[in-house]
């Protein structure tokens, strides 16, 4: 299929969630070679929007389209085509963090060896803890090794990312920064929530904010 035929497409979506209705008649469009960066307060529904689009969850009305069908009636091919890096860490402390790499990969569909992955852990600045306990890193370490997959993820043309910036240093925000960069420079969507100002340069950036 072509890049035309890749583009993310949220039409009239709407949530509510107990007696508040976070949003409605929700629609945009994400193509080959942009970003969206969804912006809003805490509680306006961000989150619930990334799953949604992932298919995670259902909306109460409305429906998220990808290759211009229906999401949860493409559910093979969506998830082969999508990259989703939730909130939190998900990394296992019981494993190395060249084990969680490796394991985090597999989940998601992309096959990778121990050494393209310990390339891809250095690239992160993780070549000396690549055989240390998960337990034993540092928040911002253990972000990295969930970060990295993203070196090795430009097989997967939908990248959705939940505050990756979160618990990063300067050095690790730039990394993060460089990677969506090359994955919208080379046709890549990418959707992603931060509550970090970013500077994306040259990069094609929609902005969506929830409580407008």
């Amino acid at each position: 299929m072509d890049h035309g035929e890749r583009r993310l497409q949220a039409i009239d979506l709407e949530c509510v969630r107990g007696q508040r209705r976070l949003f409605q008649k929700l629609c945009f469009e994400v193509a080959p070679g942009e970003m969206l960066w969804v912006q809003g307060a805490n509680g306006s529904g961000k989150t619930t929007l990334l799953r949604l689009l992932c298919g995670l969850t259902r909306p109460d009305a409305g429906t998220v389209c990808w290759r211009g069908h229906e999401v949860r009636r493409t559910r093979e091919q969506f998830s082969a085509d999508l990259l989703y890096s939730g909130h939190a860490s998900a990394v296992k402390d019981d494993l190395t963090a060249l084990e969680n790499l490796r394991f985090s990969l597999a989940q998601t569909g992309i096959g990778a060896g121990a050494e393209e992955s310990r390339v891809a852990l250095a690239e992160f600045g993780l070549r000396e803890r690549a055989d240390v306990m998960t337990r034993a890193l540092s928040q911002g370490q253990r972000r990295r090794v969930g970060l990295a997959r993203l070196a090795l993820a430009a097989v997967k043309p939908l990248w959705i990312l939940d505050e990756p910036f979160t618990a990063l240093d300067r050095e690790a925000t730039q990394l993060v920064q460089a990677q969506l960069e090359a994955h919208v420079r080379h046709g890549g969507s990418v959707v992603l929530t931060s509550h970090q100002e970013v500077d994306f340069g040259a990069a094609q950036v929609q902005r969506l904010r929830l409580d407008a």
